[in-house]
């Protein structure tokens, strides 16, 4: 690249870069051109596919939203209100043979049972014998501890300290602690002084001995080190690096003449391609798919979809009318066999609770029908 295209300021070239140029941009030159011809025939096959599948696409996603998606809404009726009839009825079995004999169980056996056999004793037995009988033992403990086992635990911590505590606070104050001081001041302290020197006498031999292997290891390896980095490594380098600018420089002129032919060669093909087969294809589809085109639209498709439109509006109001009447029919008969509705009964001392489903009062307790305002939106049409 041009020091004035990069703004940079010229500097000089030597011989050596103009002898190196003009050979490796010949070469670059020569390699690049049919990398760039391929890349430009793949980036037009590729607009060539966008164009062309762009509207299959589209037609397929016409297509399942005007077919596939009505028909899809059908059948996803149907089969919801098919589960709404096999759920209500698996519901109602499950609830005659499992829910409701155990509920009355409860209602009628167990519960009875347990207010008047157990709580009602349970609650005697508590009021006359056990209440009276845990304050008498509470009062006889409180008494017990403040009388007697108080003072015999004060007394006992006395005796332990004095056998214990004291000997041994004595024996660590008077003899442990200045035995321990006369030990760290006559003979720690003189032993960390002679230590002390003796580091220091070896640190000054260590440190001398360093310097001399500094010495030799200067003389005999780092010297020779950077006479190779300056008089061998760095003219290489310097070469090596003309040689990699000038193949980057190449490299950026060669696409561009690269760039200039194929497009060329395109504009060729272009005007050969829209001669042979752009221009007959357009009149084509001019003269003969449009006036055909139009021809199936207005004579087949929209009778068709008119058909099928007013064909889907009837079975939709077929299968609401027999949603409802299925429902109608449903509730009469389970009216006919076990009555009308049962009010709930209140449990004591629970308000907005019912005895006998164990929800809000305001529920419905007949098992397995539901109230006017309690049909769901798909049960209902």
């Amino acid at each position: 690249m041009h020091p004035e295209r990069t703004g940079h300021p010229s500097e000089p070239e030597g011989c050596l870069t103009a002898a190196i140029r003009i050979p490796v941009r010949i070469v670059v030159l020569v390699l690049v051109v049919p990398l760039r011809l391929g890349w430009d025939v793949l980036v037009l096959c590729g607009a060539f596919l966008r164009r062309m599948f762009r509207p299959v696409g589209r037609a397929l996603a016409w297509f399942g939203d005007a077919v596939l998606a009505p028909v899809g809404r059908a059948v996803a009726r149907v089969a919801e209100w098919v589960a709404t009839a096999c759920w209500w009825l698996v519901a109602t079995l499950f609830k005659t043979v499992f829910y409701w004999p155990w509920l009355g169980l409860w209602r009628y056996v167990i519960v009875p049972v347990a207010v008047h056999g157990i709580a009602a004793p349970a609650a005697w037995l508590h009021r006359t014998l056990l209440a009276p009988l845990g304050r008498g033992l509470a009062r006889g403990t409180a008494w017990a501890y403040a009388r007697l086992l108080a003072p015999l635990g004060r007394g006992t911590g006395l005796v332990l300290r004095a056998v214990l505590v004291w000997p041994w606070t004595a024996l660590w104050r008077y003899a442990v602690v200045p035995v321990a001081t006369g030990v760290y001041r006559w003979v720690l302290t003189p032993l960390g002084h002679g230590l002390t020197r003796l580091a220091r006498g070896t640190g000054r031999g260590l440190a001398l001995l360093g310097r001399g292997v500094g010495l030799l290891l200067r003389v005999l390896v780092l010297a020779p080190l950077v006479f190779l980095y300056r008089w061998v490594l760095t003219p290489v380098g310097r070469v090596l690096a003309v040689v990699g600018r000038e193949l980057a420089d190449a490299l950026v002129v060669a696409w561009r003449v690269a760039g200039y032919v194929t497009r060329a060669v395109g504009r060729a093909l272009k005007r050969l391609a829209r001669n042979l087969i752009g221009r007959p294809a357009a009149w084509f589809y001019r003269s003969v798919c449009t006036p055909v085109g139009h021809l199936v639209r207005d004579a087949v498709w929209r009778p068709a979809r008119k058909a099928a439109v007013e064909a889907g509006r009837a079975v939709s109001a077929a299968l609401a009318s027999a949603r409802a009447s299925v429902a109608a029919a449903r509730r009469d008969a389970w009216r006919a066999l076990f009555g009308g509705l049962r009010e709930p009964e209140p449990v004591p001392g629970i308000p907005g609770r019912a005895r006998n489903l164990g929800g809000a009062a305001s529920r419905q307790t007949v098992p397995g029908v539901a109230a006017e305002s309690e049909i769901s939106p798909h049960q209902g049409g």
